[in-house]
């Protein structure tokens, strides 16, 4: 069915929180609250093809056998968990997920059930009435962002000593409204993919360490990019390379020259807009760069001769003219050099939150003086979804999804 109007209230820490009246007692287990506010994104938990049909996400929790992982941490929560421990229990059970999900990916690349289960989890946090103690508001926004950053493989960077290494990051489905709600993005899978892979190359082995990163501006405002890839940079083994991947355009793949410094205003997963410059994360060094240049090998990737999709250089960028308000008018899109003092636009890959998570990885590479991390972003061709409207998958749809992710593969190799 086609999703329900979502009337919005105040944020709290970065999710915009709307309330599920009518939902009957006798369906929510007794120690969760089911007229709890949720997000945007937990009330698509809801949402069906059509009438009579189960709903999406859930099911494709089923499917994907993550469905056990969800019913564990309902039951952890119901058999009591102390008011001290109440942290390490749901972070600890947002890592399982993640594992979890990771190792599905060896057979599967589907990113859709680790993406539904996580919103479960987040769903049953927000719900769940502990035994012998109340939440207040900031301590279960607390519970909530630990469970979903843990299942997001955000903390489990784990590099192997005497090994090159490469920190990738994907990004959850989005636009999932209507029968898009069935929406798979190929850059997550390949996060799923790619996580904990060791290459043999020509210079030696790589292994790969992978986060997938939410379609959520307040997320992004609270740090989740710097703490992910300026995590990596303060252990004592620095990663050689950081590459942001995202979808991009249909047929292609792009190397993006510049990130910029500059929010566009596209509606998250949340329905929450944003535009102007990109705020600092607090508590980490972030130099004030309009425009940051990939130093990723782009021409190597380019000639690589990976396949089947040609992969391009992507040199442009829009910027304000000097002299004119950053946000008013047309900007200057160009693919030369940007102007020294003009204020950023557009990067090569957008003014979404793609160009935002090259933007904030490679600026806190910079403020942490990592000058021999190389850092850039990898733009997938658009994933399609299954012909029939009312279909979870099909043939193509899942051999369309093997083949970026395959490429994506081959092209971080490269790297």
């Amino acid at each position: 069915m086609i999703r329900r109007l979502r009337t919005v209230i105040p944020l709290v820490v970065g999710m915009a929180l709307v309330g599920l009246p009518g939902v009957a007692a006798a369906q929510v287990k007794p120690c969760f609250d089911g007229g709890a506010a949720l997000s945007v994104e937990e009330q698509r938990l809801d949402d069906a093809l059509a009438p009579g049909r189960p709903a999406v996400g859930p099911e494709l929790v089923r499917l994907g056998g993550l469905d056990d992982d969800v019913r564990r941490f309902e039951a952890r929560l119901c058999g009591g968990v102390a008011k001290s421990r109440a942290e390490s229990v749901v972070a600890e059970a947002g890592g399982e997920l993640w594992r979890a999900a990771v190792e599905r990916a060896r057979e599967s690349v589907d990113d859709r059930p680790l993406y539904w289960a996580r919103l479960l989890f987040t769903k049953a946090v927000r719900q769940w009435q502990p035994k012998g103690y109340a939440l207040s508001v900031a301590e279960r926004a607390r519970l909530v962002q630990r469970v979903d950053v843990a299942a997001r493989g955000v903390e489990d960077v784990r590099f192997r000593g005497g090994l090159r290494r490469v920190v990738v990051s994907g990004f959850d489905p989005f636009q999932l409204d209507g029968t898009s709600v069935r929406r798979s993005n190929p850059a997550g899978a390949a996060a799923l993919r790619l996580d904990g892979k060791v290459f043999d190359t020509p210079g030696g082995r790589v292994v790969v360490e992978a986060a997938v990163l939410p379609v959520l501006w307040g997320a992004f405002d609270q740090g989740v990019v710097e703490r992910f890839y300026g995590g990596t940079l303060l252990g004592k083994t620095k990663p050689d390379a950081f590459v942001t991947i995202s979808q991009g355009r249909p047929g292609r793949f792009d190397v993006e020259r510049w990130a910029a410094r500059w929010r566009g205003g596209f509606p998250d997963n949340n329905d929450v807009a944003a535009r102007g410059t990109v705020p600092d994360a607090p508590g980490w060094p972030q130099p004030a760069h309009e425009f940051i240049e990939t130093t990723l090998p782009a021409q190597k990737m380019v000639d690589a001769g990976t396949s089947p999709y040609p992969v391009h250089f992507n040199r442009s960028f829009c910027e304000w003219p000097i002299g004119s308000t950053p946000g008013v008018g047309t900007p200057d899109c160009r693919t030369d050099e940007p102007t020294p003092g003009a204020v950023a636009a557009v990067g090569s890959g957008g003014d979404y939150l793609s160009n935002e998570s090259m933007y904030r990885a490679n600026r806190v590479r910079l403020g942490l003086s990592a000058t021999t991390t190389s850092g850039g972003h990898l733009h997938t061709p658009v994933l399609g979804q299954p012909a029939d409207p009312v279909a979870l998958t099909d043939p193509e749809f899942e051999a369309e999804r093997r083949r970026i992710v395959d490429q994506v593969v081959a092209l971080v190799a490269v790297v």
